[in-house]
């Protein structure tokens, strides 16, 4: 497994994070998802082996967010 931080923006509310979450949980391979609205970061623990960080900022960007990879 490991673990990945991404900086989103656009989230207005804890709904924004909630939706954000049950979406990425919905992915192959992904464990854990921890989005902060307040912080305006997810943290990600996945399965390399099924998903790729890119996979996640996809996921994000499909939702209507934007997304990066914090390294």
């Amino acid at each position: 497994m490991a673990t990945h931080t991404f900086e989103i923006h656009g989230m207005h509310c804890g709904s924004c994070a909630l939706l954000i979450d049950d979406a990425l949980e919905d992915l192959p391979g992904v464990r854990t998802t921890q989005t902060s609205r307040k912080k305006g970061r997810a943290t990600v623990e996945l399965d390399p082996a099924l998903n790729s960080p890119g996979d996640i900022v996809t996921a994000i960007t499909e939702l209507g967010y934007t997304a990066a990879i914090v390294e």
